[in-house]
């Protein structure tokens, strides 16, 4: 009796030994399993990083809030105050890059020109202040357009324009105590023009003044435009149709007199005598300053400068901002016998 009680002992403690091993050996396991598939990529990771808050949104100064627009964008009206509608037009009018006093600068014609245009009446009538027609009012970029054409520098270009318009608050050029006509164009051809010269009526302040702007640093500041006989033909007489061109080509465009800024003030076409600014308008040329020449059956254009060249060049205030001008220097400059102060009118 006492062997198979000890044979019985030694039978019991094989078995919890076995057990003991069997468990040692599955532990591993039974922590594993539950995390098997995330460890062979059977689930996809979770991302833990916080996507970028939302930039806040644009806060005008008091002046700039003070001032309600109805702004028409394409075929709906759009409600704004003046500061909001600014940086959408110093956005798309002016190049981000651009020195801040030149951001400032521009901020500020951008909102004489509105006001102007608010006091004079406009162009929409009752209902609707402005619009966001280059053509008819001013450029203008809502912020998402605008960050994605900045690529990575979004960030700060954005808050540039922000601080152009909110540090010049209600601030706006004028003269005898008013808004003026604050025109502005990309590049002039060393001079900016007499607004008579380009237009019908003459301006006291905007008279032609010297502009500092380097050609070789502006993209397309020098052009040129091709013609072949036929094509010009049409052009010309779709434009001035009382032109004669039964003669040579290189008879159809004659007596180039240039203005005070050195660009074509007028000429003759087939016998017509019209201003330069309406044969660049006839042709699309970049500016009024251009020479030409015939080529075989093509008349070849060579044009410096872009825009009507009256008023600001945004080129050469930015040249002005590099060498140290402020903005009321850049704009007493350009628009002759003005102040530059905020306006409450």
């Amino acid at each position: 009796m006492k062997r198979n009680g000890r044979r019985s002992q030694i039978n019991e403690s094989i078995a919890v030994s076995a057990l003991l091993m069997a468990a040692l050996f599955l532990l591993p396991l039974l922590v594993v399993v539950p995390f098997r598939s995330s460890l062979f990529g059977r689930e996809d990771p979770v991302d833990e990083t916080e996507a970028p808050p939302p930039p806040a949104p644009f806060a005008s100064g008091t002046l700039d809030a003070a001032r309600p627009l109805r702004v028409l964008d394409g075929e709906a009206v759009v409600e704004m105050d003046l500061g909001e509608y600014l940086v959408g037009v110093v956005r798309a009018e002016m190049p981000a890059s651009f020195e801040p006093e030149a951001l400032k600068a521009q901020a500020v014609a951008a909102r004489t020109y509105t006001l102007y245009k608010l006091q004079t009446g406009g162009n929409h009538g009752e209902d609707i202040d402005v619009c966001t027609d280059h053509t008819c009012c001013q450029a203008y970029s809502g912020e998402e357009s605008a960050r994605a054409g900045w690529g990575e520098n979004a960030g700060a270009f954005e808050a540039k324009v922000e601080a152009a318009v909110r540090s010049t608050d209600g601030e706006a050029i004028l003269y005898g105590g008013v808004p003026i006509l604050a025109v502005f164009h990309s590049s002039s051809a060393g001079l900016t023009r007499t607004a008579g010269e380009v237009w019908v009526n003459n301006l006291p302040y905007l008279q032609a003044v010297s502009s500092p702007e380097e050609g070789t640093r502006i993209p397309n500041y020098y052009s040129r435009a091709e013609f072949p006989a036929e094509e010009l033909k049409g052009k010309l007489l779709a434009a001035f149709p009382e032109a004669d061109l039964d003669c040579g080509l290189e008879d159809w465009l004659q007596n180039p007199a240039a203005d005070s800024a050195g660009s074509v003030g007028s000429l003759s076409v087939g016998g017509v005598t019209v201003k330069g600014t309406q044969l660049r308008s006839a042709l699309g040329l970049r500016s009024a300053c251009f020479t030409w020449e015939v080529q075989g059956d093509t008349m070849v254009f060579f044009v410096t400068g872009y825009g009507h060249g009256v008023g600001l060049s945004q080129y050469g205030a930015n040249a002005m901002a590099a060498a140290g001008a402020d903005y009321r220097e850049i704009l007493t400059h350009y628009y002759t016998g003005v102040t530059v102060e905020p306006y409450g009118g």
